[in-house]
């Protein structure tokens, strides 16, 4: 409210400024100099009027003058010089306002360009946004892979410290099979031959006095003979028998549980389709051997009273399944007992060398049951069952 009195007051002030001014100017005619009117007009500037306060104060200030009547040329005369004046003092406001037009232009122009690289800089911001999600989802990624790489290495490193282990067990088991062999050598065929030997030097003592004795000491000698030469069979037979080669899978495998499972009065059975005969050699070495590793575990470690091997071609696949009703083990896990896993992981590089899987499922006072699974390739014709189901019950010829 202040405010406004006092531009009212400043006015007032510039009207009589003005009068005074316009009456000098009308006094002195036309050569009189505009400099108080351009005065006036930037006066009028710096106190906040327009163009039409201006125009009213000259029309106040016309009125106030109270020109006197004279000729008409001399009223338009002193008319002219008048607007003369009034045009000198508004030129002021006019490029007052001329500079606000080009400045609210230039600014309109400057508002234009803020609102270009607003946007330009909105979307660069939504480009770094997406640039930051993508760093962060890299950055997840690698932290998840260095977490995967941690982890794949630390199972590298118990998988190394594994397979050190298992060397050494298998080491530490040529060394026992080996002691075994030379012990069995030793201490059965080297003792027969050397009582065979003995028996040899006693008959040349008693070929001339006795013939009765005699026949006695070569029959004695000939069972030491056959003693050793079943002793040296059986010892071939372990290492690869003769039999898997010349008969077959089937009377092979008849032949094996005839000994064993009938020597550990363990009832076995054989269930085989007879078109396996028409397998490759390796095939049917596999199953041979993974049997005899199973069988041997039965016998040493199940406390079984029935096992049986089931050999038959499912959909071209080959399965073998070896089940007994034992006591079972812990298959896995920190409970699992390292007693058998040398044989087990034996028994699976046989089989997965030729493309097939090996599966375990036992648990300690459970049934246990192993199936094997070899891939089409490895697969003769399908056939009927083989008859021969059972191993004969008679326990073999010594």
């Amino acid at each position: 409210m202040k405010s406004t009195s006092n531009r009212k007051d400043k006015a007032q002030e510039l009207s009589q400024l003005y009068q005074s001014a316009l009456r000098q100017q009308l006094s002195q005619g036309a050569g009189a100099d505009l400099g108080p009117a351009r005065e006036i007009g930037r006066h009028a500037v710096s106190i906040g009027l327009e163009t039409l306060d201006l125009a009213r104060i000259h029309e106040l200030a016309l009125v106030a003058l109270e020109v006197p009547t004279n000729s008409t040329s001399t009223n338009n005369n002193l008319v002219g010089l008048a607007g003369l004046f009034f045009a000198e003092a508004i030129t002021p406001i006019e490029q007052t306002h001329r500079g606000a037009r080009e400045a609210n232009t230039h600014l309109n122009q400057i508002v234009k360009t803020l609102s270009q690289r607003t946007l330009e800089l909105a979307n660069s911001v939504e480009e770094l946004k997406q640039e930051i999600l993508q760093r962060k989802a890299v950055e997840e990624s690698l932290r998840a892979s260095e977490l995967t790489s941690g982890l794949l290495l630390e199972q590298s490193r118990q998988m190394q410290e594994e397979l050190r282990h298992l060397s050494r067990q298998l080491l530490s088991a040529q060394e026992e099979e080996r002691l075994r062999i030379s012990r069995e050598l030793h201490d059965v065929v080297g003792q027969t031959l050397t009582s065979i030997n003995v028996r040899l030097a006693s008959l040349k003592a008693v070929s001339t006095t006795n013939t009765r004795q005699l026949y006695r000491q070569i029959a004695g000698t000939q069972r030491l003979v056959e003693k050793s030469v079943d002793i040296v069979h059986r010892f071939a037979r372990e290492l690869r028998p003769a039999l898997l080669d010349d008969l077959g899978l089937i009377p092979a495998l008849h032949s094996f549980m005839k000994g064993a499972m009938h020597n550990a009065g363990i009832r076995a059975s054989l269930k085989v389709y007879a078109g396996i005969e028409e397998a490759s050699g390796a095939v049917r070495t596999v199953l041979y051997r993974v049997a005899q590793e199973a069988l041997t575990n039965v016998v040493r470690h199940a406390k079984a009273s029935h096992t049986e091997v089931r050999i038959e071609s499912l959909k071209g696949i080959i399965c073998m399944t070896i089940t007994d009703d034992g006591q079972g083990f812990q298959v896995a896990g920190n409970g699992a007992k390292p007693h058998n896993r040398l044989g087990l992981l034996g028994m699976r590089e046989r089989v997965e060398m030729l493309g097939g899987t090996l599966s375990v499922e036992s648990a300690p006072g459970h049934a246990t049951t192993i199936r094997v699974e070899l891939p089409p390739a490895n697969t003769g014709p399908e056939q009927a069952p083989s008859p021969l189901e059972e191993p004969p019950a008679t326990p073999p010829t010594p």
